[in-house]
């Protein structure tokens, strides 16, 4: 049996389309600040391309900002969006407690750096934030608000967040959501949510990694965290990334993703862990959910020991999202669920993606029996 890969949430695999134009850009030479013929070659198809990724995800070209990665994007909207709601005299930040490293680590910085008051939408135990908490802290709190940000799905469990709702909630207040797992997985459009600002990243869709972007209204101005030529409306200074961008929308816009499929394939693995793997618990059943992720926690076992045995029998998977790997500690996703110290450390997300198979699906519930024993038996020894 050859390798499987099963952490598509944390990077999948490039798709044929962008790697054919990525290539072909990277053989063509232009800065696409620059005004002559190879130069506005350049821009020729960066502007294309902005005008394929706002078709995708339903907005305008111009509300298109290119970052070098979904975390980018994120900061860029957390911080820019809070410093322009403190000018008017607002320094609350509004987040939920299962957000991605990316956004809770730019508002705890605000907090300690900004002044700024960072207030956790709590979730239920199946990881859906309280939307009467928030309408509560709004009807209480709300002139006080500079930027409400709620994931649009969960990168561990693949819950979907009511983000129209929040939007619904929030009125005038800015609303940020990280959509960088639902873009091409799930139904997606910036104008239909009416959120402010959006976060994408290519990796996560069969495109580059280290290219993003940042769908921002286009009559919302806020601060620049980097300074320079004044390129992307002057929020993100730098030479664009042009073979990046390029390849990020031939992802895009390709239709390699087949989320029926990638159910199928998801509902059949849960079937076979329920079967194989008695007392194994799905994190986040009951709630809507992307295609691909599936988070389980398999009792008595430690998720970093379980890892390593699933990395023995040739099986990529990970203990939740790609940026904590490596830190052994407990989920704050899961706890923010409800689970106990010890169940939110003895859990594993598989997640996958276009190129999986039944016959992936099939070998690893045949070998998770052995690994869970041998978990449990390194757990207690």
């Amino acid at each position: 049996m050859s390798s499987i890969y099963l952490d598509h949430a944390a990077t999948t695999p490039m798709v044929e389309e962008a790697l054919i134009a990525m290539t072909a850009q990277l053989a063509r030479i232009g800065n696409p600040s620059s005004l002559h013929t190879h130069g506005r070659a350049t821009r020729k198809a960066l502007e294309d391309a902005r005008e394929i990724i706002a078709k995708e995800v339903g907005c305008l070209p111009s509300e298109v900002i290119f970052t070098a990665s979904g975390t980018e994007a994120n900061n860029t909207a957390l911080k820019g969006l809070y410093w322009k709601g403190r000018d008017n005299g607002r320094n609350v930040v509004v987040i939920s407690a299962i957000e991605h490293h990316a956004i809770l680590d730019p508002a705890h910085w605000l907090q300690e750096h900004e002044g700024a008051e960072v207030i956790l939408i709590p979730v239920n135990a199946e990881g859906v934030i309280d939307l009467e908490f928030l309408t509560q802290l709004v009807a209480t709190r709300g002139d006080e608000i500079a930027v409400i940000s709620v994931m649009h799905a969960n990168n561990e469990t693949g819950v979907i967040q009511p983000i129209g709702k929040v939007v619904e909630i929030a009125g005038e207040i800015p609303v940020h959501t990280d959509a960088v797992q639902s873009f091409k997985k799930i139904p997606l459009s910036f104008a239909d949510l009416g959120v402010y600002a959006m976060s994408l990243s290519a990796h996560k869709i069969g495109g580059p990694l280290g290219i993003g972007a940042l769908i921002l209204r286009r009559t919302v101005e806020i601060p620049a965290l980097l300074h320079g030529g004044g390129q992307e409306r002057e929020i993100r200074s730098g030479t664009l990334n042009a073979p990046s961008i390029v390849g990020f929308a031939a992802a895009a816009k390709s239709r390699y993703y087949d989320s029926a499929h990638v159910k199928a394939l998801r509902d059949s693995f849960i079937e076979g862990i329920a079967i194989n793997v008695p007392g194994a618990v799905i994190n986040g059943l009951q709630s809507d959910r992307l295609p691909g992720i599936i988070n389980v926690t398999f009792p008595g076992t430690q998720s970093d020991t379980l890892l390593l045995l699933m990395d023995g029998q040739k099986i990529s998977c990970s203990t939740g999202s790609a940026c904590s790997a490596g830190v052994h500690e407990a989920s704050h996703v899961l706890l923010a669920m409800g689970r106990t110290e010890a169940t939110a450390q003895s859990s594993l997300r598989f997640s996958f993606g276009a190129t999986s198979t039944y016959a992936d699906c099939d070998y690893v519930v045949s070998v998770l029996p052995d690994v869970i024993t041998k978990g449990r038996a390194a757990n207690f020894s």
